[in-house]
């Protein structure tokens, strides 16, 4: 199959060019971000490191939506939550979504599935989610974290829907891409279980501006995550929304995670540290909005919202 890669960012370009490299397919990659389609044009491709070990160049093709004539089998998204509306009309406006194609994101947060469907059929949405720690260092210039082999992700039909031959044919690539697809037999379930983990990592290793390694070196990391494991459990559960695991197994995931990539700050920091907003509305904010919905107040989760755009809003006084 061909695909389209739809924010040439940290996770996109892995997605993209671990399935061009390993899986031996056509994919092309569609940005708007002027700054990094014209790094990638002038140098002939994006510049690869692991691990911050062996850069090189890999050649891409990069398009600006209005530029591209391609008809890809597949879109995969990765665009921040907050970018994702208007990227998403600029593309349409530039007619590249057509009424044959599919759409895979396993993007940050929960939001952006409801506004792919704006442009799809719901039976052509696939949901995923990905434990990949992936760094974008700067326009055309990317750094996979973890050794080779080490990805690994879930994806499952949008709304549950029977899985089709696209579905069945993407996973494959995917596997041959050596990206560690699973799929799972609940998307919305599958979903929120990565995003009461960001909630968790995320949010901490932001708010004190930290790696993940860092943040396990505290003592009291498992009971700060059993608090608001538990807080996401309440929610979800009012809201008939089924997670992964016990709450206890999430803790050890969190503190297992925090060891295997105890180099890697996560997304949430990256956005943080370079001065944008981050994506704390479609973590903790969407968990506490849940909770709101149905008659339960996650006061972890609004605290930790409002401390999150608190330190947003003091940068401005930092010298």
């Amino acid at each position: 199959m061909k695909y389209g890669i739809i924010g040439a960012g940290a996770m996109g370009y892995r997605y993209g060019i671990l399935l061009q490299e390993n899986a031996g397919v056509d994919v092309d990659f569609i940005d708007s971000w002027e700054p990094n389609v014209n790094k990638v044009k002038e140098q002939g491709g994006v510049y690869v490191s692991r691990d911050h070990q062996n850069k090189h160049l890999v050649p891409i093709n990069m398009y600006y939506p209005n530029d591209y004539e391609g008809h890809p089998d597949v879109w995969i998204i990765f665009k921040k939550q907050m970018q994702l509306e208007d990227e998403l009309a600029l593309d349409a406006k530039a007619g590249i979504f057509h009424d044959d194609q599919y759409v895979f994101s396993a993007m940050n947060g929960m939001g952006h599935f409801e506004k792919i469907a704006k442009y799809f059929p719901d039976n052509h949405i696939i949901a995923g989610t990905a434990m990949i720690a992936t760094v974008l260092n700067g326009p055309g210039d990317v750094d996979f974290i973890g050794p080779k082999n080490g990805e690994a992700m879930h994806m499952a039909p949008y709304k549950n829907y029977p899985v089709s031959d696209t579905t069945k044919k993407l996973f494959n690539d995917l596997k041959n891409a050596t990206l560690g697809p699973k799929m799972a037999d609940d998307w919305l379930g599958m979903c929120m279980t990565k995003v009461i983990f960001n909630a968790v990592v995320n949010t901490l290793c932001t708010m004190f501006e930290i790696r993940m390694g860092e943040l396990i070196q505290y003592e009291g990391v498992p009971a700060m995550a059993t608090q608001l494991f538990n807080e996401s459990f309440d929610a979800c559960e009012r809201a008939g929304t089924p997670l992964s695991g016990t709450r206890q197994s999430n803790v050890k995931l969190v503190v297992d995670n925090c060891h295997k990539l105890k180099y890697h700050y996560p997304s949430m920091y990256q956005d943080f540290s370079k001065g944008r907003n981050t994506e704390i509305d479609y973590i903790n904010g969407y968990i506490a909005k849940i909770g709101r919905n149905n008659d339960y107040i996650c006061q972890t989760h609004e605290f930790v919202v409002h401390e999150v755009h608190l330190a947003e809003k003091m940068r401005q006084f930092k010298k």
